[in-house]
């Protein structure tokens, strides 16, 4: 078992962000904050020992706990790159911190060139537009998978998707065609630049993305492929509520979990501890996080 805690960072990570130099990418982690979900949607096949043992280990209380939020910002050459825009003010309120931590880190969001989401539920997608309805990163051209925009823009999507998602397509609705007349639709194995390509981790959403950046060795940005550093790693056939095709998702995981376990893959999860960059090491039936 790990020994990691999740200690939730201060509302703004003004200091000490984490850098790191990956082949041609310079990336910060810059955060959101965090969200708090209940211990049925973190961890609905557990039983009620560990999921008190888990909660207290991510900071919890006795039926919740808090995720960090980590957002990669990538310099390439001439451009900026925002891997997903937070939550705005569009999910909970102690996330929607991103445009905050760039001013602390010194970035005029008119200088963001690109943003990629890997989807587009609202604590990804929420902090793509300001209050007055416009954008935030006035900028910037938008990417997402073409699977990801028409699910999310079905219009029927009422009659075709529960009613549990109707708000988040109605969210996602809002940031995709506040963006449509620059939105680009990717597919698995197109390259956003040179040496970041769009890798299919579907299941989480229909058309959930990863990035995977060349250098030294591969490094993934995994989006929520991989929910936690803690709970999905040491449970990985556990599933996680807001999976909307759940055993996609399993199957998906558990190849991403094996790829970067094998391959000294070196990964970024965006609802890990802070800042949610590290290695897979295999533990037994299951694995661990180790940073890096």
């Amino acid at each position: 078992m790990s020994s990691e805690k999740a200690i939730v960072p201060p509302g703004a990570l003004a200091d000490g962000f984490h850098k790191l130099k990956h082949g041609r990418f310079e990336i910060t982690v810059l955060s959101d904050g965090y969200i708090t979900l209940t211990s049925d949607i973190l961890m609905p096949d557990g039983n009620p020992e560990d999921r008190r043992s888990i909660l207290g280990r991510l900071g919890g209380d006795a039926d919740s706990a808090p995720l960090h939020t980590n957002i990669p910002l990538i310099r390439h050459g001439n451009d900026l790159i925002l891997v997903d825009t937070g939550a705005g003010g569009n999910f909970q309120p102690s996330d929607g911190r991103l445009a905050e931590n760039l001013s602390s880190f010194g970035v005029d969001p008119a200088s963001i060139t690109k943003v990629v989401f890997t989807h587009v539920h609202p604590d990804h997608s929420g902090g793509t537009t300001k209050a007055d309805g416009s954008l935030l990163f006035p900028n910037a051209h938008y990417y997402v998978n073409e699977a990801e925009w028409s699910f999310w823009t079905d219009p029927d999507y009422e009659q075709k998707m529960p009613e549990a998602l109707h708000a988040f397509a109605r969210g996602a609705q809002r940031d995709l065609f506040a963006v449509k007349d620059r939105l680009t639709m990717v597919k698995p194995g197109d390259e956003i630049v040179s040496g970041m390509n769009v890798v299919s981790t579907r299941g989480h959403t229909p058309g959930h993305i990863s990035l995977e950046l060349a250098g030294d060795g591969s490094l993934m940005i995994a989006g929520d492929v991989i929910p936690n550093n803690i709970f999905s790693f040491e449970n990985p056939k556990w599933h996680f509520g807001f999976d909307t095709e759940p055993e996609i998702a399993l199957t998906n995981r558990a190849a991403l979990l094996d790829k970067a376990a094998n391959e000294r893959l070196r990964v970024l999860g965006y609802h890990w501890t802070y800042p949610g960059v590290g290695y897979v090491e295999r533990n037994g039936t299951a694995y661990r996080f180790q940073r890096g």
